[in-house]
């Protein structure tokens, strides 16, 4: 199978988080063990499952570039919103999982000593890598537009901050003397992943019940329409994401006189205006309708009086 530009830029920006989050995961959970640190083994079970995240993201590249078919005329590109599902999913578990394992712990406290100053040093190093490789992830999705990445970007970027509340509980368990503080912050850890999790869940269903994140669209859809002579009233506009693309139906009125090859014509202009505004247009559905058969009972799409 042969991978677009788009395809092999997210391919590329996957294999790296792949290998950075697995060496930073080894070295989490073995220097938390060596160290006697539950909160950095609990980021770094964290970063374990961002390996997977980003497992999926390397795997999802390659269904998207696949050409359209009979099963799917429309192409693989909503896989893209698909496995930002996923990511949630898998996130929100490893969050779950956290949060039941802390707080076994601390209803049924267990003398604990304090961890070595060892974990200091490899959570400082995750704080320094994890923002990079979140810089590294968010360039690359807003440049090919994916929602899947800007997914794994956000996971990542609350990885940081995972850390630096890692960073600060072990620093009160050193001041304090309170072995406790450890436990208690792997607890308030799980507890950002399942929220950061609930977030992108909610974000990738816009795009799975056909709804656009900027309504500014429209209005750029029925700025084209007027820019083309004699096309009136823009109604039943409808747009819908697949993937980083726009889907675009509407339905214009033009004089009732036209031939239809003139009307044809016509319905090409209004396309290529609506390209001309609108980027990433993989599609403009056109229905023509004569100047003045306007039915007021249609209830669904936009129109310039909703906006």
């Amino acid at each position: 199978m042969l991978l677009g530009r788009r395809e092999k830029r997210i391919v590329v920006v996957s294999r790296v988080a792949v290998f950075a989050n697995a060496l930073l995961s080894l070295l989490k959970i073995s220097i938390g063990l060596l160290a006697g640190s539950l909160a950095v083994v609990a980021d770094g079970i964290d970063s374990a499952s961002d390996v997977l995240t980003s497992l999926i993201t390397l795997i999802t590249a390659h269904i998207v570039a696949r050409p359209p078919d009979l099963k799917y005329p429309y192409g693989y590109n909503k896989a893209d919103t698909m496995a930002s599902k996923i990511l949630a999913f898998v996130i929100f578990f490893a969050g779950a999982q956290l949060a039941i394992s802390t707080f076994s712990k601390l209803v049924q406290p267990v003398p604990r000593a304090i961890p070595k100053t060892i974990a200091v040093y490899i959570v400082i190093i995750s704080i320094v890598a994890k923002q990079l490789l979140a810089l590294y992830l968010k360039k690359t999705g807003k440049s090919v537009q994916s929602s899947m990445l800007i997914a794994n970007a956000k996971n990542m970027q609350s990885d940081v901050l995972i850390s630096f509340s890692v960073l600060i509980g072990l620093a009160a368990t050193y001041i304090f003397k309170m072995p406790v503080l450890d436990v208690l912050t792997a607890f308030v850890v799980s507890g950002w992943i399942m929220v950061i999790a609930l977030k992108i869940f909610m974000e990738s269903g816009r795009d799975l019940m056909d709804g656009v994140d900027n309504p500014e669209i429209y209005r750029k859809i029925i700025a084209a329409c007027a820019k083309v002579k004699d096309v009136s009233h823009p109604h039943r506009i409808r747009v819908r994401k697949m993937a980083h693309l726009y889907i675009i139906a509407l339905d214009i009125e033009l004089p009732g006189n036209l031939s239809l090859q003139e009307a044809h014509a016509m319905s090409h202009k209004v396309e290529r205006k609506i390209k001309e505004e609108v980027k990433n247009v993989y599609d403009v559905l056109i229905h023509i309708e004569p100047q003045g058969d306007t039915n007021d009972s249609e209830v669904f799409g936009i129109s310039e009086s909703s906006l």
